[in-house]
């Protein structure tokens, strides 16, 4: 039997109606063959499902499923219910009894029903959708298409009742022409940008159910670009009927944004689902590389029924994917990327063709068996793809690169398609921008970022038992690394053995396995803990820790988190993993019993117990870091970094800090956690704080500005002091740590400070006192001097602070509104003596003794030479300067406040006012470098005294 010739309509030379009723009869043979394939691969109740679906919306039937009222819409073109159909309405429900539509024309306003989806496809399996378009007429009014999507919905579940998981889109085909139609189409087209490639997927996929047929089948594909007028003539001369036939539109141009569009939703979904994504994206790949000519495969396809080629297995959606991305690659020279389209496809399908088949060989496993047979694939290559449900680390970790590779180049297809066709759009930049963040959040490589393995790749990682293991690196001297090996093995076994992974720290190498399901609650882990302080109890409870963290699996990141930078969601910060703090103790065996318990100062030896920390975090990205800190900072540059990465505004990341090691844990813990927060508080309170914080005999200090903290380490009691009388440009509080500066003044004085007022505070003790000033910034001045009593400690220095206050008002311009004065308040420290201060009582003013008149020192200092400054001094209004006297400067002033003396007791000589505007130009200063240069100025001069 010869194959009848391909035909060719054509307008000019005439057409019969026979030629089209042949063209007519062999798309509906195609999908004959496909409505048969579907129901072999359904069950008796879905079958029955896809049977009665068209007399249901023929008729309005109380009894039958789906009934709302009498008055919806109902009745389907061209439809009469055959015996098969009215025999299953009859065992659904007895008592059904069809009566045929009456009068010569009776309404049918349902005109027809598809199938979508990949039933009678290749890929259908046991849980594919049935995805029906219900194409209606575009007179129903807003309450038939009310109650119409009632009754779809209605029969959604009964469909689900039946083991049947259909879904149903009213199509309006007049709105669906104009681009008009329901967002909610498909979950495969993003939105309604994608028109035409829907189109195009429903031309060459859908199978008729019943009613009228597409125009469409009746358009040669050179007459594409004349679609409108071939139709109209096709109707005007009555070569067919209207009622035949429904008009869904034609493909001869897709515009470019729908390729960006579609590319956009596939990498999103190829994230999670590479596999599913790789062939759709291949194809837009194609038909953008063919644009504007674009050939898509339903042109395709109607070229194979005209030219009568109707394989059903050539013609197969997915074969026919699948052929022309084969051209398409086999042509650009990339056999890689084209045995990767063939994995997806074949892992796609699902039908393993190892192993003995004990039921009738299906016909997807028969056309499958032929594609490999055609890729010549072997035996061990089908047994690997076949057992993708035990992949594991190493088989999912060459698979991920090709299928990363893909998806990023992908994305760069796309983005210099959008750039070359200057189709981006502000939404489409934003989600080409967002798209990409998802991919890097997803995929790429950086410092500390746990890498993601398995995008999809395999259902489960989990191993059963583990060997971890710590050993001394052998390419590094003196170095050691945590390996993690498959099964359980002796230490003398592993080894011989590679590792499935290695990192240097252990935390680093658990993260990774929790990311990626290596490690499950039914894992059994032995461990080597080699030089480490690891113990079982521990790794059961870091693994607890991760797992309550960084819950799995994650949740998708929303678009808004990636419009912004990322910021951490959650926190754990895990303190002396592997790491005893008091090993040596233990060794020898001895029991400390202490009052200082501080895990920063603990015992008389004064033991630093925090030792390293690992901080896990996990950002709004989804992406997972993990930092290591140690060395003798490692709390307060864990703390800065954690500070400096937290977000503005309310939400900020949940932190937990946990600590498993043999000795004071819990209470390591707390300690670490109270400075955290702390610190935390203190810096979203945005007050310009500095927190200071004693570890061992060292101190250190946090300036908390926000997203630029800083870490200022400081070896000694004088190094601080000398820092906390650093000159400051605004006032910055101070918070001292309740456990630094113990038994020292200042643990009182600096928790004192006040904005906007000058602080004095005094110590007797003795024949000697102390004085601290905290000036209207905060910074801290403090001196050691004689005592005798305290006017003549406090009096010189009261005077002084009015003079400097008297100079800096007088230089604020007379327009600028005058600023408060200063106050100036006093306190001293009890009890005197050399014993602890415990408090602070505030003290009025001192009273200037009117029987006692001071002597007048006043000192200007200005610029010199550069880096030097110029000294001149007044007694009593008389002038004495460096330009004069040279280095003697001090030496002849000392003996000018000798000779004026009454008394012949020498005591000290006190600067009572001072001018720095030779220096500061117009500027203001802060009282502090007053009271500095005050200071020097002093002891230069009181030295030149004793020696008088």
């Amino acid at each position: 039997m010869t194959r009848p010739h391909e035909i060719r309509p054509d307008l000019d030379e005439g057409i019969d109606r026979k030629v089209l009723s042949q063209l007519r009869a062999r798309f509906l043979k195609l999908n004959e063959g496909r409505m048969a394939r579907a129901m072999e691969g359904l069950s008796t109740r879905q079958q029955t499902v896809l049977t009665l679906l068209p007399l249901f919306f023929h008729v309005n039937h109380p009894l039958l499923p789906g009934y709302v009222s009498g008055s919806t819409p109902a009745g389907l073109s061209n439809y009469e219910p055959d015996a098969n159909a009215l025999a299953e309405a009859q065992r659904l429900t007895r008592s059904f009894s069809y009566k045929p539509r009456h009068g010569s024309n009776p309404p049918r306003p349902i005109h027809g029903l598809f199938l979508m989806g990949s039933l009678g496809t290749l890929a259908q399996a046991d849980q594919s959708d049935m995805d029906v378009w219900v194409c209606h007429g575009p007179d129903l009014s807003e309450s038939e298409l009310t109650e119409l999507r009632k009754k779809c919905q209605l029969l959604e579940i009964w469909a689900a009742s039946q083991g049947a998981e259909a879904h149903f889109f009213l199509i309006d085909p007049t709105r669906f022409v104009r681009g008009d139609r329901d967002t909610q189409l498909s979950s495969e087209d993003c939105g309604t940008t994608q028109h035409y490639l829907l189109l195009d997927e429903f031309y060459r996929t859908a199978i008729w159910l019943a009613g009228r047929t597409p125009v469409w089948w009746l358009v040669p594909v050179y007459e594409e670009p004349s679609y409108d007028r071939y139709t109209h003539t096709l109707m005007s001369k009555r070569f067919i009927r209207a009622d035949e036939t429904l008009d869904l539109g034609h493909l001869a141009y897709i515009p470019p944004g729908e390729f960006i569009g579609a590319g956009l939703w596939q990498l999103f979904k190829g994230i999670e689902s590479p596999y599913k994504s790789v062939l759709k994206l291949l194809l837009i790949e194609v038909y953008a590389s063919e644009h504007p000519k674009v050939h898509c495969l339903s042109l395709r396809f109607k070229q194979a029924v005209f030219a009568n080629r109707l394989d059903l297995d050539e013609l197969d959606p997915y074969v026919v994917v699948y052929r022309r991305i084969e051209e398409y690659l086999t042509a650009r020279g990339e056999p890689e990327r084209l045995e990767l389209v063939r994995r997806a496809l074949y892992l796609k399908v699902n039908r393993k063709l190892t192993g003995s088949s004990s039921r009738t060989q299906s016909w997807q496993r028969s056309l499958l068996k032929r594609l490999a047979h055609e890729w010549q694939w072997d035996h061990r290559q089908l047994a690997l793809l076949d057992s993708r449900s035990q992949w594991k680390v190493r088989q999912v970790g060459s698979e991920r690169r090709a299928l990363v590779n893909e998806l990023n180049y992908s994305y760069r297809f796309l983005t210099q398609f959008a750039r070359n066709e200057q189709t981006v759009s502000l939404i489409n930049k934003r989600d080409l921008n967002v798209l990409g963040r998802r991919l890097y959040a997803a995929f790429e490589r950086k410092a500390d970022k746990v890498e993601f393995i398995n995008p999809g790749i395999a259902p489960d990682l989990a191993e059963d038992t583990l060997t971890l293991v710590h050993a001394p690196n052998k390419k590094e001297s003196g170095q050691t690394q945590w390996g993690l090996y498959n099964g359980s093995l002796t230490a003398i076994e592993w080894e011989h053995f590679a590792p499935i992974k290695r990192s240097r720290q252990l935390l680093e190498l658990l993260t990774w396995c929790h990311r990626n399901g290596v490690i499950d609650s039914s894992t059994r882990l032995a461990l080597h803990p080699g030089s480490s302080d690891l113990s079982e109890f521990e790794l059961f409870n870091l693994l607890g820790s991760l797992q309550q963290s960084i819950v799995l699996p994650l949740t998708t990141v929303a678009e808004e988190p990636l419009l912004r930078a990322s910021v951490p969601s959650e926190v754990l910060i895990l303190v002396n993993v592997g790491v005893d703090p008091l090993k040596h103790h233990r060794d020898l065996n001895i029991l400390m019993t202490t009052e200082r318990t501080d895990s920063l100062s603990y015992a008389g030896v004064r033991e630093n117990l925090v030792l390293t920390l690992d901080q896990v975090t996990l950002n709004s990205w989804n992406e997972v870091l993990v930092s290591r800190f140690d060395g003798p900072h490692a709390l307060l540059d864990c703390v800065r970094d954690y500070l400096n990465n937290l977000p503005d505004g309310l939400q900020q990341p949940t932190l937990r800090v946990r600590c498993f090691c043999h000795n004071r844990a819990q209470f390591i813990a707390r300690r670490v956690e109270e400075i955290l927060d702390t610190a935390q508080n203190l810096l979203l309170s945005k007050l310009n704080h500095r927190y200071l914080i004693q570890v061992q005999q060292h101190y250190h200090v946090l300036e908390l500005v926000p997203g630029q903290v800083n870490h200022v380490a400081l070896a000694t009691l004088p190094a601080l002091v000398d820092y906390l009388g650093e000159e400051l440009a605004s006032y910055s509080p101070l918070h001292l740590d309740p456990m630094a500066l113990e038994d020292h003044d200042l643990a009182l004085v600096l928790p004192m400070g006040q904005p906007d007022c000058i602080q004095v505070f005094y110590r007797i003790n003795e024949n000697r006192a102390d004085l601290y000033v905290l000036d209207e910034f905060n910074a801290l001045w403090q001196q050691r001097l004689p005592y005798h009593d305290e006017q003549s400690l406090l009096v010189p220095l009261q005077r002084f602070l009015q003079s400097i206050q008297y100079r800096r008002d007088a230089l604020l311009p007379m327009d600028v509104a005058q600023p408060l004065s200063l106050d100036t308040l006093y306190y001293q420290l009890l009890p005197s003596g050399p014993v602890r201060a415990r408090r602070v009582e505030a003290r009025p003013a001192p009273q200037t003794p009117v029987n006692k008149p001071f002597y007048d020192v006043q000192a200007i200092v200005g610029k010199a030479a550069p880096e030097q400054v110029q000294v001149t001094l007044y007694c009593n209004q008389r002038e004495f300067s460096e330009l004069e006297h040279g280095v003697r400067l001090f030496s002849v002033v000392a003996r000018e406040i000798v000779e004026q003396r009454r008394e012949t007791e020498r005591y000290r000589c006190y600067i009572t006012d001072l001018d720095l505007s030779g220096l500061l130009g117009d500027g203001q200063s802060s009282s502090i470098l007053y009271l500095r240069y005050k200071a020097d100025l002093e002891r230069a001069l009181n030295e030149a005294l004793e020696q008088v």
